[in-house]
């Protein structure tokens, strides 16, 4: 055996002496739910399918869309509570096309005319759904000017809400 073998097996052998204590208190850390996993959304609940993920494949900037964040508070009682959050804007970039890594920017005008954009991971547990509402018609794939004007520039849109 190799002194990089040796070491190995006297760290398997530490963590295996460890108290039932610490091995209890770990197991039971691990065993909280990631929201995806603690949360059935309507849609299961009703109909006992899975969720439908073939909005990763169809959204492109200049797309109005809805979407739906899960939220973790405490309560009163110091209680996890988790909760949906909608945020409804317009897709002005996609980054990373369809790869683990990927994001897409979604821009409102929030009150008193202030711009508010969130980037969302494409594959983030986070996002419980997205709704299509519009699609408009551009002809750049980075819609970075919708930031610089005083007011929205008007795109023309259709409804596509499902």
């Amino acid at each position: 055996m190799t002194d990089q073998d040796q070491t190995t097996d006297q760290v398997v052998e530490e963590q295996n002496n460890q108290p039932a204590e610490e091995t209890a208190n770990a197991e039971a850390q691990n065993d909280t739910k990631s929201p995806e996993e603690s949360i059935s959304t309507e849609e299961e609940v009703e109909e006992g399918e899975s969720v439908d993920n073939s909005w990763r494949q169809k959204i492109k900037p200049g797309m109005t869309v809805r979407v739906y964040q899960y939220i973790r508070e405490k309560d009163a009682k110091g209680n996890d509570k988790i909760r949906q959050q909608p945020f409804e804007g317009i897709i002005i970039a996609q980054k990373g096309g369809q790869q683990p890594e990927a994001t897409f920017t979604v821009r409102k005008i929030g009150a008193n005319g202030i711009g508010v954009e969130k980037i969302f991971p494409l594959y983030s547990p986070n996002i419980a759904q997205v709704k299509l509402i519009k699609q408009a018609r551009v002809r750049r794939a980075k819609l970075f000017f919708l930031r610089n004007l005083k007011f929205k520039k008007k795109l023309k849109e259709k409804n596509i809400e499902e």
